[in-house]
């Protein structure tokens, strides 16, 4: 064998040895079917397995797709002499056969299957050098409106085809604010939000982009990139609400009626419409191409305008953008003729009215548009009935309907009612109008009291208000049922004080004297009453009231005793609760009607707080007051007339106890479950808090900590998180295992400190889970210690015996190991 042959041999075997491919990790085994995956790349002559075959094979073959790359020793060596790449075969599909020394097939052909895997040896690249695209102003942010695409020739089902895509610049940058966004997977471009509220064609017509693209996912350092300028050109945002529409109401042209148009920047898009309010009929429609229809007759009195909105979304049905208000304004034309206010409209004229004046006005109505020519009405009368003394008494203002006295001045006598009969007209309709005039009696005559004294009338004090006490009459001769001949009763004299009211039957001008407030014997005994009747309409010049329109009668009040009045319902007062017994803490008054001497008590004083001085209404404190027990004190004041019928009323006695520092501190709650771990490891701290039961204003804000004992200064230490909060440490870990009472001293920081001490029980104890744990006593079934620990003991040594059992086999399979390895390095030199 040539020096050459040999040194070839020694480097595929080599080469074998660290760096073969297979199943299980072997290097060599009998022809079966196996698969080996190899990476690309890799330097030639490279041994991939050795087959091995059972006599008399001597021989082997390779076949199918080996393209030259993959060959087999006569011994079974297969390996390949190319580099292999996986973008031009994935997958390398094999036949191996074992021979005999006449070339007949003994074992095989067995399948082999060479899988090429993938290393990141392509970049990717985009598909055009550079791109151009176009977007509108407002578009919706995060849709796309392009994309960027590059390819990768590497597997992309591994990370050396995962392709990452990037905006590296965008010019101009306005602001330092980025218009524009990519997906990072799919490379498609949309607005940013701030894109899409700032693009405007005017300030900046087009952007340039830069984009990359890098495999490996942009994870690896070693990953390949490429870039291309992408160029957007910003297109005016064509979805803008139209003009106001105008259509005339009741068209007779066929429908659906286009009326206007909406568009969205991009085809596609799914319009509808929706109205901003709710009405009976909604006549408008629109196509999937923005035209918007009226799609039935309109009426301008049924309404004179719509409100609405344009919607475009997408196929998912999501909103593109904001919609757009439309409006619609319905145009008048004359359809209506003119309404009369009512069937008849009612005038009255007093029958010495002067010639020229305004009797009233005729309004008639036309639901056309107003302030328009079709709107615009005209009067006119056509008819005069009764025309006594003449006709054409009356005049009607031709545009306002103002009905005016123009010949002479009426008497009732001639005729009490006349009836017009008012043409009304626009340009195209007519309509006649009733108006009847009521000629009025004027008021020249006065109210006469049927008596002008209605003598002495007596009531007592208690008597109910709204009591009827009198009944007047006056009468007037003007024509019954108007303004000169109704009757309203006045008093003018004798009640300065406005107890009484006079009602006025409507009907007969009768006049109720009743009580409006209550009648009081103390205030006024005797009330000499003076009454005057008159009309709502004035009098005519000429004519006056005079005594015959006055009355005059006497009212007398009789005494009822009545119960003291306090001079106010609620007393109220403020104390401190650190007042002296006997100290004057509040004063009620009370007077008697009748001038009775009053007597005061209490009610009501269920902790025997207080005391009244029974004449002069001082309350005073009979007991120590309390502010934690009752901060407001309320008691019943009753005050009794002293004589008479020994009548009594009663009002309320509030008193409010402000604090003073006079409770010592205390710990929040009862703390029974603070425990140490036993042992204690290290120095440890638990926390608890004080409070008391003064306001804050008097116990202070914050509370001092101090141990109760100098004793245990040793042991224990305290010391303050805050006003409410102290820590209580150890500060050793000799502790038993058992109950500490430990002393805490707290005192607040009122004027007047207050202290007090509260014994904290701190236990000891053993811990499981970081719990306290209490022994339970010994249970049936249950080993003692000893056993258990023996038990313990003997499992462990079972457990090492296995251990010094299977490190034992392991060291003698290492040997077994080395001896084959020496074996396979006696394999004979391959032939060139």
């Amino acid at each position: 064998m040539t020096k050459q042959a040999q040194l070839h041999c020694f480097c595929l075997l080599t080469l074998y040895l660290t760096t073969g491919y297979g199943q299980e990790g072997k290097f060599s085994g009998p022809l079966k079917p196996m698969t080996f995956s190899i990476f690309e790349g890799q330097e030639p002559s490279q041994l991939i397995f050795q087959f091995k075959a059972n006599p008399p094979a001597v021989t082997f073959k390779l076949m199918g797709e080996t393209d030259g790359i993959f060959q087999i020793q006569p011994d079974g060596l297969l390996y390949h002499n190319k580099t292999l790449d996986r973008e031009t075969r994935a997958v390398h599909r094999l036949q191996v056969s074992a021979l005999d020394a006449q070339g007949n097939t003994v074992e095989g052909p067995v399948p082999v299957t060479i899988e090429v895997k993938d290393i990141n040896d392509n970049r990717p690249v985009f598909l055009q050098q550079h791109y151009e695209g176009s977007v509108r102003q407002n578009s919706r942010p995060g849709r796309p409106f392009m994309y960027v695409n590059a390819t990768d020739l590497d597997d992309p089902a591994t990370l050396n085809g995962q392709l990452i895509y990037q905006i590296l610049m965008q010019l101009p940058k306005v602001n330092d604010v980025m218009y524009f966004q990519i997906n990072n997977q799919t490379g498609g471009i949309s607005l940013t939000p701030q894109g899409s509220q700032e693009l405007d064609p005017l300030k900046n017509p087009s952007y340039r982009l830069v984009v990359s693209v890098e495999d490996m996912g942009g994870l690896n350092e070693h990953s390949f990139s490429d870039s291309a300028p992408v160029v957007i050109t910003v297109k005016e945002n064509i979805w803008k609400a139209p003009e106001p529409v105008e259509i005339e109401e009741n068209l007779t042209q066929p429908y659906p009626i286009k009326i206007t148009q909406v568009q969205w920047n991009d085809p596609g898009a799914l319009y509808s419409l929706v109205g901003k309010e709710n009405t009976p009929r909604f006549p408008f429609s629109i196509d999937q191409e923005g035209d918007i229809y009226v799609t039935q007759p309109l009426d301008r009195e049924e309404k004179d305008e719509y409100v609405f909105y344009a919607v475009a979304r997408d196929e998912q049905g999501k909103l593109l953008s904001k919609p757009l208000e439309i409006q619609v304004k319905v145009k008048d034309i004359n359809d209506n003729p003119p309404t009369c206010p009512s069937p008849v409209t009612v005038l009255e004229v007093q029958e010495n009215e002067q010639i020229g004046s305004s009797i009233g006005t005729l309004i008639a109505h036309d639901m056309d548009e107003e302030n328009t020519v079709n709107s615009v009405l005209e009067y006119r009368i056509v008819d005069q009935t009764p025309k006594v003394p003449r006709d054409g008494l009356f005049l009607v203002h031709t545009y306002h309907g103002t009905i005016q006295l123009v010949v002479q001045s009426l008497h009732k006598r001639d005729a009490p009612q006349y009836n017009l009969t008012v043409e009304v007209s626009n340009e195209d309709f007519k309509t006649l109008c009733f108006v009847q005039i009521n000629v009025i009696d004027i008021n020249d005559q006065i109210p006469i009291f049927e008596k002008s004294d209605y003598g002495n009338l007596t009531f007592p004090e208690d008597t109910a208000v709204g009591s009827v006490i009198l009944t007047i009459q006056a009468t007037d001769a003007d024509e019954p049922h108007t303004g000169s001949s109704k009757i309203l009763y006045r008093i003018t004299q004798g009640d300065s004080e406005g107890r009484l009211e006079i009602e006025t039957d409507p009907q007969t001008n009768t006049g109720y004297v009743k009580l409006k407030k209550p009648l009081d014997f103390e205030t006024v005994a005797i009330h000499n009453i003076v009454v005057q009747a008159e009309n709502p309409e004035p009098l005519v010049p000429g004519v006056q009231y005079n005594a015959s329109s006055s009355a005059t009668f006497r009212l007398t009040v009789t005494d009822v005793n009545e119960a003291p009045q306090f001079s106010q319902q609620v007393f109220e007062a403020t104390v401190s609760e650190a007042v002296a017994k006997g100290t004057k803490v509040g004063n009620v008054t009370a007077t008697d009607p009748e001038g009775l001497d009053v007597s005061y008590s209490l009610r009501g004083d269920k902790r025997g707080w207080l005391r009244i001085n029974p004449v002069t209404g001082e309350i005073f404190s009979a007991a120590p007051l309390d502010r934690e027990a009752e901060s407001l004190y309320r008691v019943q004041v009753v005050a009794t007339e002293v004589g008479g019928s020994s009548l009594s009323s009663t009002a309320q006695f509030h008193l409010t106890l402000t604090d003073v520092n006079d409770n010592a501190p205390r710990l929040v709650k009862e703390y029974t479950g603070l425990f140490f771990c036993y042992p204690l490891k290290a120095p440890g701290s638990l926390i608890f808090e004080a409070t008391d039961d003064d306001q804050p204003t008097f116990r202070g804000q914050h509370f001092t900590f101090s141990l109760g004992s100098e004793s245990l200064q040793k042991d224990w230490e305290v010391s303050k998180i805050n006003g409410t909060h102290a820590h209580l440490s150890t500060k050793h870990t000799s502790f038993e295992e058992r109950v500490y009472n430990i002393p805490i001293r707290i005192s607040d920081s009122g004027r007047q400190p207050m202290e007090g001490t509260v014994s904290l029980p701190v236990t000891f104890c053993k811990c499981v889970e970081n719990r306290c744990f209490q022994p339970a006593a010994h249970m049936p079934g249950i080993p003692p210690v000893g056993m258990a620990v023996g038990i313990l003991l003997a499992t462990l040594l079972v457990i090492g015996i296995i251990l010094a059992v299977v490190f034992f086999r392991m060291k003698r399979d290492k040997g077994q190991h080395n001896a084959e390895s020496a074996q396979a390095s006696e394999v004979k030199p391959l032939r060139n």
